[in-house]
């Protein structure tokens, strides 16, 4: 117990840590280009009402106005196709932001959809997953086994590697088609697959939003459906491989002492037991476990206080040191 909440209390102090590092970093880099950013709005701003000659609140009713139309560039959100989308966005909880429920109705069955949604997403993932690291090892196996190999094991480091490559070649076509279809560039479109695939969906890049997609482009919608959930099963497997071998990691000391402790209270076999520890004598008509062996090693303590375990370095060194004299009296 005491082992486990050490634990605990090393994941919470190493998540703290990791999160002040990832704090400042984004700080220094994105810190001053915000302020460049807001100068040059505050410019455009200030041109923009003099040459139209605005007030401020008609501008700001205009950037009222800007950013409600801004989600139907991509057509009619709410039909069948933008519905499906958004479905996928609310169980997946990639959550873009790029539409969300007008009506109360709307928001309270978005609610109750996602309540039963998600554990149902995250348990089918999990067993796609599975089936898909199993496959995985599979052919991992045969790989091994055209070496020549006798008897080929797949380790965790193994599918590791593997379920890396599987990632990254998921992420780099997801990439080559986004970029085609959208006009982004490679690195935009790679960034948008892995934000959308590590279920973090920040909104700033979203596929089918422009040209009435949704509407016009049923090819295209298709397939940003069916690789937004095949690459949800690839990354998901990648990350339950990545915890197993960190858990497995976190726990195999403590695992280790565990049953080494249970091994001593049942009693281990003599062939277990180091060879200094065996040269004492064996309980007459008894087991020579160590469990048997412990009580009397203590009752000889207390009767003679100058006892000293058999494989302790003093009772070697005393057992050595008898060993001559034994033979000159046997002689």
């Amino acid at each position: 117990m005491r082992r486990q909440s050490a634990r605990t209390a090393a994941l919470i102090l190493c998540i703290l840590c990791y999160l002040l590092v990832g704090a400042a970093v984004f700080d220094a880099l994105e810190s001053e280009a915000e302020r460049g950013r807001q100068r040059l709005l505050a410019q455009k701003r200030g041109e923009f009402r003099r040459k139209y000659g605005f007030s401020t609140e008609d501008y700001r009713e205009l950037e009222r106005l800007a950013l409600q139309a801004e989600p139907h560039r991509a057509g009619r959100q709410w039909r069948f196709a933008g519905s499906f989308y958004f479905a996928i966005t609310v169980i997946t909880t990639i959550g873009y932001g790029h539409a969300a429920p007008g009506t109360d109705s709307g928001k309270v069955f978005c609610m109750f959809y996602a309540l039963l949604g998600i554990p149902l997403t995250l348990v089918t993932f999990q067993s796609l997953g599975e089936r898909l690291n199993a496959l995985v090892r599979r052919l991992l196996l045969a790989a091994k086994r055209c070496r020549g190999l006798r008897r080929p094991c797949v380790s965790t480091e193994n599918m590791v590697v593997a379920g890396l490559l599987v990632c990254a070649a998921t992420l780099a076509l997801g990439a080559a088609a986004f970029a085609h279809f959208e006009g982004w560039t490679f690195f935009h479109a790679y960034y948008y697959c892995f934000i959308t695939l590590t279920t973090i969906g920040f909104g700033d890049f979203v596929a089918l939003q422009s040209d009435e997609a949704l509407q016009r482009k049923p090819p295209y919608v298709a397939f940003s459906f069916l690789y937004i959930l095949l690459g949800l099963t690839v990354i998901g497997a990648f990350l339950n491989l990545v915890v197993l071998r960190f858990l497995a990691a976190s726990t195999d000391a403590p695992e280790r002492a565990a049953r080494l402790a249970g091994q001593l209270r049942r009693g281990a076999p003599e062939s277990r037991v180091p060879a200094t520890r065996r040269r004492s004598p064996a309980r007459p008509g008894g087991s020579t476990g160590i469990s048997h062996r412990i009580p009397r090693l203590e009752t000889w303590a207390r009767d003679n206080l100058g006892f000293s375990p058999p494989w302790s370095p003093a009772a070697v060194r005393c057992s050595r040191a008898a060993r001559p004299r034994a033979r000159r009296k046997s002689i």
